[in-house]
C-alpha cells in the first residue's frame, strides 16, 4: 500500500514537473512560491482589517499571524523532523530525472510548510468571511493551490507533500477561525 502510493505520488510529480511544463509556467510558478510576490496581498489585509475594524483589526492581524505560526511551527519543526522524507530536488535518486527551478533548500520535505501556511491563512479568511461573501472560498482556495502546485512545478516538493499541508493548514486555519469566534469575535456581528 505504502509502495503504491509512493509510485502515485512520484508519477503525478514527473507530470507536474516535467510534462505538464512550458515557458510561461516556468517563468510565474517560481514566481507564486516566492513570499516577496505576494506581499501586496498581505499589505491589503492589513489595510483592509484596520480600516474596517479600526483598533479591533489588530486582533485579526492577531489571529492570521496564529494560523501562520501554528501551521509553520508544527510543518517546519515537528512534523518534517519526524517524517524526515527527501525533498526531490535532494533526492540522488531522482538526481537528472527532475527540473529544479529554485534553490532547493536543505530541509526536509513532508509536509509542506508553504502549502501548510497559505492553506492556514486562507481557511482562517473563509471561515471568517464565508457567511459574508461566498466567492472568498474560490478566491482564497485558489491562492493557496497556487502557491502549493508551484511547489510541485518548480521541483522541490512532492504531490503528497502538498496534500499533507493542505490538510494540516486546513485544519489549523478552521480552528483558529473558531477560536476567533469563541474569545474574539470581531467579524461575523461585534465590530
Amino acid at each position: 500500500m505504502i509502495e503504491t502510493l509512493t509510485q502515485l505520488d512520484k508519477s503525478l510529480f514527473f507530470l507536474i514537473n516535467g510534462e505538464w511544463t512550458n515557458s510561461f509556467l516556468d517563468w510565474i510558478m517560481p514566481l507564486l512560491r516566492d513570499k516577496y510576490f505576494w506581499t501586496p496581498v498581505y499589505i491589503f489585509l492589513i489595510v483592509f482589517f484596520l480600516s474596517q475594524y479600526k483598533w479591533k483589526g489588530f486582533a485579526l492581524i492577531g489571529f492570521v499571524l496564529l494560523a501562520f505560526g501554528i501551521a509553520d511551527f508544527t510543518s517546519a519543526s515537528i512534523i518534517k523532523p519526524f517524517v524526515e522524507r527527501l525533498r526531490p530536488c535532494n533526492d540522488l535518486d531522482l538526481a537528472g530525472q527532475i527540473r529544479v527551478l529554485v534553490d532547493c533548500g536543505t530541509g526536509f520535505s513532508f509536509v509542506s510548510s508553504h502549502a501548510s501556511n497559505h492553506f492556514a491563512i486562507s481557511f482562517l479568511l473563509i471561515s471568517l468571511y464565508y457567511k459574508q461573501w461566498k466567492w472568498i472560498f474560490p478566491l482564497c482556495f485558489l491562492w493557496a493551490f497556487m502557491v502549493s502546485y508551484a511547489q510541485v512545478y518548480v521541483g522541490v516538493h512532492f504531490p503528497l507533500d502538498i496534500l499533507g499541508g493542505a490538510i494540516l493548514g486546513t485544519t489549523i486555519g478552521l480552528l483558529v477561525g473558531k477560536l476567533e469566534k469563541l474569545i474574539y469575535p470581531v467579524v461575523d456581528g461585534v465590530r
